[in-house]
């Protein structure tokens, strides 16, 4: 049994989303996990997954360990007690740690597989639950908006606790995506944001509702086929972004040799302090902002339509 999970990216509401502002994300479909769930002569449950180095059995990993608690919530969920034996191959296209939301994506794609296999077939809604559950191990306190993004696979905008809204995009538009190859772990740059935001929450309060502002601005954008308005919401999420201590030199200069190639605008994606950086472009200039970005130190570029 097969199941696929690709990637995402957030166009604009990053860290403002984890106090309740809205974010809108897309789908990235160019990097995905495949994930193979095969019957077993030996007993229990083992699992492959070369890109981060495990070739181990269920019951040798730590119980916090993020693939095999998804493993088990799926168990518990479907009522299974005895456990099959079973061998799980997943493989990843997804950078880890990048933004790009690779642990949301393995954990959609193994209980897609998973479920299927056991015949205990989920929703969307379901699996999205299980998989937010999942999160907690990766990110402390997720916004929910990989899981969401990657369960659906559909542009979606984003409101912690409130129902999901997914949207059209009314002409297609072109992003590029670049890699600065420094490791961006969601869960320290939350954690930093919130003793900050602590400290001095009036300051930030004023950050996120300006970001808040943004991404409504952008979905209007986006609905009504005017992506090339996104260039300039882009610049000014990343002023904020700077101003909140979310960016790092890498980033900055990614950003700003995408605009000096000519993207319409740029910005960072995801938890900031390493991982990606997003540029708009008009979809004739992608290759040469994408051979600028490596240029300027990306260690790669994903040239991705939204549509």
């Amino acid at each position: 049994m097969k199941a696929s999970a690709s990637g995402k990216i957030i166009l604009f509401g990053e860290h403002a989303v984890v106090y309740n502002r809205p974010a809108l994300a897309v789908p990235v479909t160019q990097v995905h996990v495949d994930v193979e769930v095969l019957d077993s002569p030996r007993a229990g449950i083992f699992i492959n997954a070369p890109g981060i180095n495990l070739h181990a059995g269920l019951n040798a990993l730590p119980a916090d360990h993020p693939i095999g608690s998804v493993i088990l919530k799926l168990f518990q969920h479907c009522g299974i007690s005895q456990t099959p034996g079973l061998e799980i191959n997943i493989v990843s296209s997804i950078p880890v740690a990048a933004g790009l939301g690779s642990g949301a994506a393995v954990s959609v794609a193994l209980i897609r597989a998973l479920s299927s296999f056991l015949l205990c077939p989920l929703s969307d809604d379901e699996i999205n639950l299980l998989v937010y559950e999942s999160e907690k191990y990766h990110h402390g306190t997720p916004s929910g908006i990989d899981n969401t993004v990657i369960t659906y696979a559909m542009p979606v905008y984003f409101i912690k606790g409130k129902p999901i809204e997914i949207f059209k995009v009314g002409k297609p538009f072109t992003i590029v995506i670049g890699d600065t190859g420094i490791p961006a772990p969601t869960k320290e740059s939350v954690s930093d944001l919130r003793r900050m935001w602590l400290k001095d929450s009036t300051t930030f309060e004023e950050f996120f509702n300006e970001i808040a502002q943004i991404a409504l601005i952008a979905r209007r954008s986006i609905e009504s086929g005017k992506p090339e308005l996104l260039g300039d919401l882009m610049d000014h999420n990343h002023s904020l972004l700077q101003e909140m201590t979310i960016s790092s030199p890498e980033l900055d200069k990614l950003v700003e040799a995408a605009r000096n190639a000519g993207a319409l605008g740029a910005k960072l994606s995801g938890s900031g302090r390493g991982g990606n950086m997003i540029a708009l472009v008009e979809q004739a200039k992608a290759e040469s902002v994408a051979g600028a970005l490596m240029s300027t130190g990306a260690t790669r570029t994903i040239i991705t339509e939204i549509s």
